[in-house]
């Protein structure tokens, strides 16, 4: 059992650089960096305009960039085989597919929001595990987002970095067709180290919320199943039309305002289970910062195990190898565990006490074995910084 490690930021922006040398033949200019995400609790509630906890990661994505002198953009990534090169009058919706759509979106978001985008060569490296439900498309985003934005010479200010948010929120629902609803991009690019994130998107709030893990014998471990996990494949837009139709049928403008009597009496019982899902989750947030707050551990284990019911049973986005870990985590002693990110597949996380953390991931590690899965991996997560520029 080994963990998948971040690396340090210096080593892969080096490596970042080495890429965009080879590919190019020119060196780049500037290096972004951006996190993946966890989310602590709150799933599928940024599109109903309620409350998530999410937490950047250690592990990110690297972009290295430099201008052109004409309109081309020149795409490329260390993990993809095949590149994408265009120029800037075809990067928006339907002219991009694939990977590269996340990229070419970004620059396209950017430019429909008045910034001064020039053509530009591209280059991606990082540790955010791909299709594991910790936002490496909203890292790829960030990370491109935050490089072009330094050689435009905007300072990231968090009015600069809330525009960027917008322009990759953008580019990931009009670009790459995944309906997500805001939360990796914001957690991506104002979060903050050694807290979570707790953003209110009825409100267009949000508010570091420390997470004093160490210092009450606690570790966060993420494991992704890797069971395939793609947002833009039906699963998460029949999820968020389900909560659409159930607010049209409360005649709200969103489930942030319905209350669970209410959605209780909804005649359509997949529907219902759906908004029954949202608002409870919504309250589940809300508890769970007032519990680590108070340092009360134990409920917010309580809480990550009532949020992974309730995706099981009601929202339906689970799956055989996401249930076995977060039961086999709570067997061998993780405080409490629930699945993770969009469904379908990704990631768990599990509240573990420090000493038990090797023998919970031998535990999911077994039990994934025994059941005839695939091996799993494991990740810590460590509440990380924002998105930024790497010096040097």
């Amino acid at each position: 059992m080994a963990f998948v490690e971040p690396g340090t930021p210096s080593e892969l922006a080096r490596a970042t650089r080495d890429g965009f040398q080879s590919a190019y033949g020119a060196p780049a200019q500037v290096v972004g960096r951006a996190p993946g995400r966890v989310n602590l609790i709150g799933e599928h509630t940024d599109y109903n305009r309620g409350l998530v906890l999410p937490l950047a990661l250690p592990h990110a994505t690297y972009a290295a960039v430099a201008e052109r002198d004409d309109d081309r953009v020149r795409i490329a990534s260390e993990q993809q085989t095949e590149p994408w090169e265009g120029t800037l009058d075809t990067l928006g919706p339907g002219q991009v597919s694939g990977w590269a759509a996340y990229v070419a979106g970004v620059l396209w978001a950017m430019r429909e929001s008045g910034w001064d985008v020039r053509g530009v060569d591209v280059f991606v490296d990082g540790t955010v595990p791909l299709g594991a439900g910790l936002s490496s498309s909203a890292a790829l985003e960030c990370s491109v987002a935050v490089a072009v934005a330094r050689l435009r010479g905007i300072e990231l200010t968090e009015e600069a970095r809330r525009e960027l948010v917008d322009a990759c929120i953008r580019a990931e629902t009009e670009v790459a067709g995944a309906p997500t609803g805001g939360m990796d991009q914001t957690a991506s690019l104002l979060a903050s180290q050694g807290s979570a994130l707790l953003i209110d998107f009825d409100l267009h709030r949000h508010e570091a919320v420390s997470l004093p893990l160490a210092a009450s014998g606690l570790a966060l471990l993420v494991t992704d199943t890797r069971v395939s996990h793609a947002l833009n494949d039906g699963g998460y837009a029949s999820r968020r039309a389900d909560c659409e139709a159930a607010a049209a049928a409360l005649d709200l403008p969103s489930l942030r305002d319905a209350d669970l009597a209410a959605v209780e009496g909804l005649e359509d019982e997949r529907v219902r289970r759906r908004a029954r899902h949202v608002v409870t989750e919504i309250d589940r947030v809300s508890a769970a910062v007032d519990a680590v707050r108070a340092g009360d551990w134990g409920l917010v284990g309580s809480l990550f195990l009532a949020s992974h019911a309730s995706m099981r049973d009601d929202f339906e986005i689970s799956c055989a190898e996401l249930d076995v870990a977060v039961t086999t985590a709570v067997e061998a002693g993780a405080v409490g565990a629930r699945m993770t990110g969009g469904g379908f597949g990704g990631s768990s996380i599990a509240l573990v006490p420090e000493e038990r953390l090797e023998a919970v991931c031998r535990a999911i590690d077994a039990a994934f074995a025994a059941a005839g899965f695939g091996a799993p991996a494991h990740l810590r997560a460590v509440p990380s910084s924002a998105a930024d520029l790497v010096e040097g």
